[in-house]
């Protein structure tokens, strides 16, 4: 194994996806309940980057395995109204073991609207349900 892959095999630094939403009235901060205004809210924002991250590595991944999010840190620098495009970009910087550290950014049709880091991690899909049943059993 080289530094900056797996052993899920293609999965290796440098990958990049990108995905496209559409701003609608439900995804607004006033709808969800983060601020007042009718704008794309931070955490519909956050969610978005969550998303294509996943989607970029699960499909490199083995059938037992997934990946959960560890930690998001985005800096949502401008507001986008409802009815605009949003591009979210996600880079696999850095794979250390389990640990996937991606860069993220988003521009909407006129500028970028936010920048960040997104780290998840891969897990055995039946033994972290194991550890989520007996959560929840105590």
């Amino acid at each position: 194994m080289t530094e900056g892959q797996n052993e899920n095999g293609g999965l290796r630094a440098g990958m990049e996806m990108k995905k496209d939403y559409l701003v609608s009235r439900d995804q607004t901060a006033r709808v969800v309940g983060s601020g007042g205004l009718d704008v794309l809210a931070t955490p519909v924002l956050s969610a978005w980057i969550e998303n294509v991250a996943y989607e970029m590595v699960d499909l490199w991944l083995k059938d037992d395995q997934t990946t959960v999010g560890g930690s998001i840190t985005t800096a949502h620098i401008a507001p986008t109204p409802v009815g605009l495009k949003v591009r979210v970009n996600v880079r696999l910087e850095k794979i250390d073991g389990r640990k996937l550290t991606f860069s993220t950014e988003a521009w909407d049709t006129v500028q970028k609207i936010a920048e960040g880091e997104h780290v998840r991690f891969i897990v055995d899909k039946k033994r972290f349900m194991e550890k989520v049943a007996k959560k929840k059993e105590s």
